[in-house]
């Protein structure tokens, strides 16, 4: 492809050959990109076309950081670049908010007595308020890692600053304001950007590459004429653009499995979540239903992964948790699913095969070979892995590990599930294909409980809202604007902390 070509100008590759150990196939065969310095670049496919994959060969990471065979006739990449990855705890080189910026101050030889006022700067510019800038980095909540990690980036002042997915796990005010931070920055500041969030920062970009599933390029140019010229093949990738909501036309059913009359399937009084000794999580009365779709929403730090994790015992808590009418004990929780945010913190096996069938062998009476065989590849090819089923789970990308995840996490014992944001860095084909899943589980008696920072989904597909603001849960129906009624009374779990020490 693109014979003629060579990179005679600016950055980009010229016949790249690409292909990651255990594949059959190249991801690229002789692919060629090339960009100008003042170009501002979205990079728009479906999950695992390889966006991802080329962003890391055109700042160079690959293969001088990431050893990755790859051949290439021509590789030309900014002598001053940063990226920032879709996982940003695979970038951190320090432990502390101001200790991670200052280390990037100190390679640029920024004067000591100028780093507070410097760190302050980054830190505002990306939305990070924290009453103490040496918060410790663990502490944060996924979004607001991902603001330092932006943070960071900006402060190297690069000639190209490369962004995988940056605001995947941001709420709606996060993604707004990185993107106006992001239209601050100078007209000479070089973006290349893979992001499947396109509505917020359409106006940032003026060149859109699309990618095929195979890793060709479709389309390179103007964003409004590749998205004015291939409507059908985004709809036929299954590629977030403007409007696809509204081309849904079925979204979930409105039979309900139970009604309030019944007895509450779980049941919180005098909740508290508690790490480190301090109330992070409070409320007073909330109730989960048999066949509910709760959404819990709220601004990144609120308390929403808090809240699952206190559910799932995975943190200490205080108060009753009631299941089925009565306090919770070890065997119940077995009835309980977690899908964690980080998908990597819940793999166990060395193979995508293997992670699916640990799960299959864990909850099953002596399933024979023939059946966990069977159930595999089922859920493989549901979850569009089946072609990766030889794949480390390390190897997918963000959005195959999410899909995998979910895939090997849920089984058929369980009564609840908890899914910690399941859809960040989701193309729209797999994001529907999922909800559509958790929808059918839903009819069947199983309760959704999911963290999320989707309008659409907390509207298409949930019951009801829980609010989460500043470690108070509040109840809201879905379909009630207005009507926020705090679960706790007004005891949010500021005014408890200091009296629910462990």
């Amino acid at each position: 492809m693109c014979d003629h070509l060579t990179i005679k100008s600016g950055y980009g590759v010229h016949k790249l050959r690409l292909k990651f150990p255990g594949d059959e196939s190249l991801l690229f065969r002789d692919c060629h990109f090339q960009y100008e310095k003042g170009e501002k670049i979205l990079f728009l496919g479906p999950s695992g076309c390889g966006k991802s994959t080329l962003l890391q060969v055109l700042a160079g990471l690959i293969p001088h950081t990431i050893d990755v065979p790859m051949k290439a006739e021509q590789v030309m990449v900014p002598e001053s670049s940063a990226v920032v990855f879709q996982d940003p705890d695979s970038q951190f080189c320090m432990t502390r908010v101001d200790e991670e910026i200052a280390f990037v101050l100190e390679n640029l030889q920024v004067p000591r007595e100028e780093m507070p006022a410097q760190i302050q700067k980054y830190v505002s510019a990306v939305g990070l308020n924290l009453e103490d800038v040496h918060t410790p980095i663990h502490t944060l909540s996924g979004g607001m890692k991902q603001r330092l990690a932006i943070a960071s980036a900006m402060a190297l002042q690069p000639e190209v600053l490369f962004l995988d997915e940056p605001t995947a796990l941001l709420d709606l005010e996060g993604t707004n304001q990185v993107w106006e931070t992001i239209r601050q920055l100078p007209d000479e500041q070089t973006l290349l950007i893979v992001e499947h969030k396109i509505e917020q920062m359409l106006d940032v970009i003026d060149r859109i590459v699309l990618f095929r599933p195979d890793g060709t390029i479709l389309a390179d140019g103007k964003k409004e004429e590749v998205l004015a010229n291939h409507q059908e093949q985004l709809r036929e990738y299954g590629i977030w653009y403007p409007g696809i909501w509204k081309d849904r036309l079925i979204y979930r059913s409105d039979e309900k499995i139970s009604d309030q009359a019944d007895s509450p399937l779980l049941s919180l009084r005098n909740f508290q979540v508690l790490h480190s000794g301090n109330v992070k999580l409070y409320t007073n009365h909330v109730d989960l239903q048999k066949g509910e779709w709760v959404a819990v929403m709220g601004k990144n730090g609120a308390g929403k992964s808090t809240l699952l994790q206190g559910i799932r015992q995975l943190l200490k808590t205080k108060g009753e948790l009631l299941y089925k009418g009565s306090p919770i004990v070890q065997d119940d929780l077995q009835e309980i699913g977690f899908v964690f945010q980080n998908p990597e913190l819940q793999f166990v096996a060395s193979t995508v095969w293997d992670e699916v069938a640990y799960t299959i062998r864990q909850t099953s009476k002596n399933p024979s070979e023939e059946e966990i065989n069977r159930v595999v590849q089922e859920r493989l090819e549901l979850f569009a892995l089946w072609e990766h089923r030889q794949k480390h789970p390390y190897q997918l990308s963000i959005g195959q590990k999410r899909r995998l995840s979910v895939c090997a996490t849920i089984h058929g014992r369980h009564q609840i599930l908890l899914l910690d944001e399941p859809t960040f860095g989701l193309d729209a084909q797999n994001t529907f294909s999922l909800l559509d899943w958790l929808e059918r589980l839903r009819q069947g008696g199983t309760t959704i409980v999911m963290v999320t920072h989707s309008e659409e989904i907390a509207r298409y597909y949930a019951d009801r809202i829980w609010w989460i603001e500043e470690g108070c849960l509040l109840k809201v129906s879905s379909d009630e604007e207005d009507g926020k009624e705090c679960g706790d009374g007004g005891n949010c779990a500021r005014d408890v902390a200091s009296s629910s020490k462990s």
